[in-house]
């Protein structure tokens, strides 16, 4: 019980901290700081992605593994952007931030996004796009992280799903960024002119991600379930 109340509560705060903290943080870099400070906004991000962890830890003894494995999986997320550097979308980042999700948990999941990002964008260039990318897959990690505790997300069906709209989602929100990178206004009217022109990237994106989906999910996930149990962490 007491357990299960404490569950509840660090999402909860989670919750917060990513829907409303982090977009405000965002929107002041952009507005305030005229993108100039997107290095600080990317540490701000960064270290409120971490709170949920010393949330995790100071409810338990602390397990540096589990800090090691989410390591590892953005560690892996980023050699796969930069091995797939020469196909422009068509990248495993989202699938392998999603796989940390479904079976490590939400928090682990936006970590390994955030954490993918920023860490990538030191082969591909950091910039004012940095922090959105950062957010955007940490969304994509942290949704597949609640959809993962349903039980339904290793079908193959539920994977296709989830693949193409992950894909739409991540050029919706990097598009917000396009909009607002312009005048510091958001503005309807390019905006959908912003999602009408990355059309055919979101069309490969969302292809590339239900492809990386089917074919990396149950042999990472079955080792990644194999090292839960050995060594009892993160449940």
């Amino acid at each position: 019980m007491q357990k299960s109340r404490q569950s509840r509560f660090r999402l909860t705060f989670t919750v917060i901290i990513i829907f409303i903290f982090m977009p405000l943080v965002l929107y002041g870099g952009v507005v305030l700081l005229e993108d100039r400070k997107y290095y600080v906004i990317s540490v701000i991000l960064i270290l409120l992605a971490c709170i949920p962890f010393i949330l995790r830890f100071e409810m338990r003894k602390p397990q540096p593994r589990e800090i090691l494995l989410i390591a590892v999986m953005a560690a892996i997320s980023v050699a796969g952007r930069v091995l797939f550097a020469v196909t422009p979308g068509f990248k495993p980042v989202a699938a392998i931030t999603a796989i940390t999700g479904i079976y490590l948990g939400a928090e682990a999941g936006f970590l390994t996004g955030a954490l993918s990002a920023i860490v990538s964008n030191m082969f591909f260039g950091q910039g004012p796009w940095t922090p959105f990318q950062m957010f955007t897959w940490g969304l994509i990690g942290f949704f597949a992280g609640l959809l993962g505790k349903t039980g339904k997300m290793e079908g193959k069906v539920a994977l296709i799903v989830f693949g193409v709209a992950t894909g739409v989602f991540y050029s919706i929100g990097m598009d917000v960024w396009s909009v607002l990178s312009i005048t510091g206004l958001f503005s309807l009217e390019a905006y959908l002119l912003a999602l009408t022109t990355a059309l055919p990237f979101t069309v490969m994106y969302a292809i590339s991600n239900v492809i990386f989906l089917l074919i990396l999910t149950k042999p990472i996930g079955e080792k990644l379930k194999r090292i839960k149990l050995k060594y009892n962490i993160l449940n």
